[in-house]
């Protein structure tokens, strides 16, 4: 869609991106790949190996980062349940 030259060009485009919907929230590619890797796959029960071959980790110890970083939310949202 966003004729994209380069990482920091696409960077810019989310900024204004942002801007324009009001977002006050740095957006840029890492924010996004990682918001997809958490909030889009994990949290909706994808598989981890699936959520490594859809981000293109060689390894699944990286994407295991990111499932780190949902056990941690869970564990949050259930203390406010208590």
């Amino acid at each position: 869609m966003l004729p994209i030259k380069s990482n920091q060009r696409f960077n810019g485009y989310l900024k204004e991106i942002a801007d324009l919907c009001g977002i006050d929230k740095n957006l840029t590619t890492h924010t996004a790949r990682h918001t997809f890797a958490t909030t889009v796959t994990l949290a909706n029960g994808v598989p981890l190996e699936t959520v490594s071959a859809m981000l293109g980790h060689k390894s699944i110890r990286t994407t295991q980062i990111y499932a780190k970083i949902v056990a941690s939310k869970v564990s949050e949202d259930m203390q406010v349940l208590k």
